[in-house]
């Protein structure tokens, strides 16, 4: 991305510029120009003439580099690039700038620098030395940032100097570019949930049945059909040359639900609820989208990304790559939410196909929990962690009955058919994500009867 044009470094009015190389004088110029004038003072009070032309010579330098830094046109132009310009929080990102002299005289000593927020690391300056006409110079920073979001970079500055150091001029580029830090990811286990099966065979959605003869659904045949699949009964009834569909598998859908509600998380920063729901959301997202499903990423108000494609699943391959990106980006911006219930979220899926449901829970009370119960039946299988443990702020004292509490709300999300974690701070997704597979496991055991079912691991 460009970051200025090649006439970046041109000033618009003589005037104006004069003004600004005068602003523009060092603690050097100024020093100079003082003692000249000084100088001049005494030596017209001494009646020194000799005296009287060192103070003009001392006067006149950084004035003189004043006009000739103002009458020199340089034409700079400037480009940065993001390698990546989308980063795991906690992960470095190299930014390269380059700097090119479009004009037909050589620039002086050019001091670049590079506006960045704070939470990205200390602001990066450059020297660069004498650029010929033509040239180009090449530099790169790294910046990394602890916190998700969306950082600007720049606009881009150059200073301009004169050879005597008197006068120095700022230009600043028009463009910047942004740098997206996403939540930290880590990989999970391949365990099976409740109600996700293995692969696009059984278990999977089929938008063509084929269990006989009756239920084909025959097309014409074109011209490169395998002739093995020529469906001679519709052939005769037809007239003319009819072959068997191909099989249309859907991939599975998985729905990740990430509860946003303010009153429902306490504390703030890095290692606060909040961040780690956001945090492990954004690893099932991963995950899943790796296994081949179709997901979606779903807030509590009721705001569904990507949005695109059936029911606001990815499609494809490509496609998914697309909106796991955009499902990335939006994580990386997410905030709490001023809504006190789940029912928007609900009744989005109001569809009842919404495939594997993975939600990260802030506190329920007994109203959302219910709300949280019924989505169970708009889905073929649901997993829950829960983010509601008072040890998630350190110092404060737990309200009597507050755990008593959060577990009559797990029981009764496990009563309706949900695989319901507690989520407690100290450890990452991947080990809830093992313990949510081998409550579905006990689950499956539990209703089929048996006690050596092991479930699957896929």
């Amino acid at each position: 991305m460009t970051a200025g044009g090649p006439a970046a470094m041109e000033d618009g009015g003589e005037k104006g510029a004069l003004r600004a190389a005068l602003s523009g004088l060092t603690t050097r110029g100024r020093s100079f120009l003082a003692a000249g004038v000084a100088a001049a003072v005494c030596a017209y009070v001494l009646g020194q003439a000799d005296l009287l032309r060192v103070g003009l010579l001392l006067a006149a330098l950084p004035l003189v580099c004043v006009v000739v830094l103002v009458r020199t046109r340089y034409r700079v132009a400037g480009t940065r690039r993001l390698s990546p310009s989308r980063v795991p929080a906690g992960s470095e990102a190299r930014v390269h700038l380059r700097m090119e002299n479009v004009s037909r005289m050589p620039t002086g000593l050019l001091m670049l620098q590079d506006r960045v927020p704070y939470v990205l690391g200390p602001r990066p300056r450059f020297v660069l030395d004498r650029v010929e006409a033509g040239g180009r110079r090449e530099v790169s920073y790294r910046v990394r940032s602890d916190l998700r979001g969306r950082y600007p970079l720049g606009p881009l500055q150059l200073r301009l100097s004169d050879p005597f150091g008197m006068c120095e001029l700022t230009r600043s580029f028009s463009a910047y570019d942004t740098l997206v830090v996403i939540p930290r990811t880590e990989p999970l286990p391949p365990v099976r949930l409740s109600g996700e099966a293995s692969g696009y065979g059984e278990g999977r959605q089929r938008s063509l049945a084929l269990a006989g003869d009756d239920d084909v659904i025959p097309r014409g045949y074109r011209h490169g059909d395998d002739l093995r699949r020529v469906h001679w009964r519709s052939t005769a009834r037809y007239g003319e040359l009819m072959v068997r569909r191909e099989e249309q598998p859907q991939r599975a859908r998985c729905t990740v639900l990430l509860d946003t509600r303010q009153i429902a998380y306490q504390g703030a920063g890095p290692d606060s609820a909040f961040e780690w729901a956001v945090a492990g959301a954004a690893s099932a997202l991963v995950h899943m989208l790796e296994r081949g499903f179709a997901v979606r990423l779903l807030t509590d108000d009721g705001t569904a990304v990507p949005g695109e494609g059936a029911g606001g699943f990815a499609g494809s391959t490509q496609e998914s790559a697309d909106s796991a990106g955009l499902m990335m980006d939006t994580l990386a911006v997410v905030d709490h939410s001023d809504g006190s219930g789940l029912s928007r979220a609900y009744d989005v899926m109001r569809g009842g196909n919404e495939g594997l449901l993975i939600a990260f829970f802030g506190d329920l009370d007994e109203e959302q929990a219910a709300v949280a119960a019924r989505m169970r039946q708009r889905s073929g299988g649901a997993v829950a962690f829960v983010l509601s443990s008072p040890d998630w702020v350190q110092g404060d004292v737990p309200p009597a009955g507050a755990e008593g509490a959060s577990e009559r709300r797990l029981r009764l999300l496990r009563e309706s058919g949900w695989t319901a974690v507690a989520v407690s701070p100290g450890a990452g997704l991947a080990q809830y994500w093992q313990q949510a597979g081998q409550q579905g496991v006990a689950a499956q055991s539990a209703a089929a009867g048996t006690t050596g079912f092991t479930g699957g691991w896929s």
